[in-house]
């Protein structure tokens, strides 16, 4: 059984370790651990990676967020893998930080990236593994905020969070995704007093060199001219200047998502 693990980010280094580039750090992780590299891909960089007699095709988009669908769609499409084993990993700010949901399905809720592939894809009926980040920022600052690094604190949380994530795509592949919801969703979190360090990651400059596949290199993405698209008020509407900030949608001043991702 053959599944499509998308983790969602932006491209570049100053992008590395910030909120919104969660999914990326999730599959790095699982790489690193699991002695596999990324190699440049066709609209991402991509591993395989195998467990209990299942092949996770791990993928990191590099079109920038919100044309994550392309990236989806295409890797969906080449390995022939159903729309039942596909799983969308993502930064959540309706969901307070240490918060890690799995969803079957859903609304865009604001994201950017989640909007692109259910466009492109034509349905929102695909799993989910939402990462909270929470919303701790000013009003007018959401882009700060989601392209921002992560606090001490977070820091000191986040590798109990990122193995949690990983127990969350192994249960996907596994036992199926009602049984992993339940898992998931239902488990009181509890964070270790001094959890181990984050593992040291393999970024893409240390990745296999283009060339290893017909797709090498071609269909990559690299346009800065990524605004938002939805209602809301997003910090980043009208600004091309910037990729993608989620364009998760404000309300007030706490600027809370809208909806479920």
């Amino acid at each position: 059984m053959k599944y499509l693990v998308a983790g969602l980010g932006n491209i570049g280094k100053e992008y590395n370790h910030t909120r919104h580039n969660i999914g990326f750090e999730i599959l790095d992780a699982l790489a690193s651990a699991s002695n596999i590299v990324f190699e440049d891909r066709r609209y991402g960089f991509v591993s395989e990676y195998k467990y209990k007699g299942r092949t996770f095709i791990l993928l990191r988009p590099t079109t920038y967020v919100n044309l994550s669908g392309r990236a989806v769609n295409y890797w969906l499409k080449k390995e022939d893998i159903p729309l039942s084993n596909l799983l969308v990993i993502c930064d959540d700010l309706a969901l307070p930080f240490g918060t890690v949901r799995l969803k079957s399905r859903g609304s865009d809720g604001g994201h950017n990236g989640l909007r692109n592939i259910n466009e492109v894809l034509g349905t929102d009926g695909y799993a989910r593994l939402r990462f909270g980040i929470g919303d701790n920022f000013h009003k007018g600052y959401q882009v700060d905020y989601v392209l921002g690094k992560w606090s001490r604190e977070e820091e000191k949380e986040l590798p109990f969070l990122v193995e949690e994530s990983i127990t969350v795509i192994r249960n996907f592949g596994t036992i199926g995704v009602d049984r992993a919801m339940n898992l998931c969703n239902t488990r009181k979190k509890e964070i270790p007093e001094n959890p181990k360090a984050t593992p040291k990651v393999k970024v893409p400059g240390a990745m296999k060199a283009p060339g290893k596949g017909k797709e090498s290199e071609k269909g990559n993405f690299a346009e800065k001219d990524i605004t938002p698209s939805g209602g809301g008020k997003s910090a980043l509407s009208g600004d091309p200047a910037l990729p993608d900030s989620g364009g998760q949608s404000t309300s007030g001043a706490s600027g809370v998502q809208n909806g479920n991702v």
